[in-house]
């Protein structure tokens, strides 16, 4: 299944309904319209955007919006004994943006009475995937500065046809982006991964002087686009003590140091290799406003560790920024309104915080 959205003519429009409206003072805090995906209806994504949306904090950052079922999200909102109002749009310029009212974009009509909580499901796959590209079409056509995702589930996007393992791949490709960098954001660690879904053996040949060297390059030019002006960027190691020298193991002498060499002479402010048993722990400091990870787990162990919740997934290089949740569907506590709304809470705060940064650096 090729997955494409339809092309718009409005390509070109404001980026967002504050500055649509006339007579906004520019003295007023920015707030991003953001949309928040529902995710796997048959998960717990439905329960944590009820939780997202009745925190206040959230609309004091950033304009939401649901883009989800009303039917789940009522179901989501019973199980948990909240009673909400809802305003369905068709557009993010019909939302009221008013704490108490969920404003919701709904995708289709789809037999949600047939949706099953915790069960891997065909129809619950696609209207994951249908929020989803409705978030990417908005995105394209500039009508939100942000998104924030609930977690899918990935046999129930591949029993639609879904060729792509997750939600960064799939937003990646669908907007034709030349990279996705995904950035952790924890406290103050904020790190990057040379790969993301490989296998370790892979993972290691995977990262070599080149790969290594193009995303020192993108990060470099993306957090400065959210204002760092001369982004210090620790690269890790990857062999025990970063391989003492070649006892074990080159690839810090033959890929990761010469990378990091290489960034400097185009004017990057980066410095490695970084010993990754302490440099995840000297970057919680803040000493470093970013560190590049050689692989998945290096990076997540570091951040899970520091503080699971409130570890969550940034991907820069797409027209506009995503954030998610980094925890899965949890079929096993779904619909039982037990799950916890802190991460996507989490995530919906710090992509607006990035978003607004953007947006402050675009105007200025």
């Amino acid at each position: 299944m090729k997955l494409q959205i339809k092309k718009n003519e409005n390509k070109n429009r404001n980026i967002n309904e504050s500055k649509r409206k006339d007579g906004e003072k520019m003295s007023e805090k920015f707030r991003p319209v953001t949309a928040i995906t529902m995710g796997d209806p048959a998960g717990i994504g439905p329960e944590i955007v009820v939780g997202t949306i009745l925190d206040k904090e959230i609309h004091e950052c950033c304009k939401p919006f649901v883009i989800g079922s009303k039917a789940i999200m009522e179901r989501a909102a019973k199980v948990l004994g909240k009673e909400l109002k809802y305003n369905l749009i068709t557009e993010p310029s019909e939302a009221k943006h008013e704490y108490g009212t969920v404003d919701i974009m709904e995708t289709g009509d789809y037999d949600t009475d047939s949706i099953e909580w915790g069960k891997e499901q065909k129809l619950a796959g696609q209207m994951a995937i249908d929020w989803i590209m409705r978030s990417i079409e908005l995105g394209m056509d500039k009508k939100i500065d942000a998104v924030s995702t609930s977690p899918i589930h990935k046999g129930a996007i591949k029993l639609v046809g879904v060729k792509e393992p997750g939600h960064t791949e799939i937003y990646q490709n669908v907007t034709n982006s030349p990279y996705a960098l995904t950035m952790f954001s924890c406290h103050k660690l904020r790190v990057f991964f040379v790969s993301r879904h490989m296998s370790l053996v892979d993972a290691c040949h995977y990262a070599t002087k080149d790969v290594i060297l193009d995303n020192v390059i993108n990060i470099d030019k993306e957090l400065r686009k959210v204002g760092i002006e001369h982004p210090h960027i620790a690269v890790a190691g990857l062999n025990p003590h970063n391989g003492d020298n070649g006892l074990f193991g080159t690839e810090e002498l033959t890929d990761i140091g010469p990378a990091a060499e290489a960034a400097k002479e185009r004017g990057i402010n980066a410095v490695g290799p970084c010993p990754a048993d302490s440099v995840f722990h000297i970057g919680k400091s803040g000493k470093y406003d970013a560190i590049l990870s050689l692989y998945h787990d290096q990076g997540h162990i570091a951040c899970k560790t520091l503080d699971f919740e409130k570890s969550v997934t940034l991907t820069f290089g797409l027209p506009f920024i995503r954030g998610s949740v980094d925890h899965g569907t949890a079929f096993d506590i779904a619909g039982k309104g037990i799950a916890g709304s802190i991460s996507l809470i989490e995530s919906t705060k710090v992509v607006a915080e990035y978003a607004a940064k953007q947006h402050e650096r675009e105007e200025n």
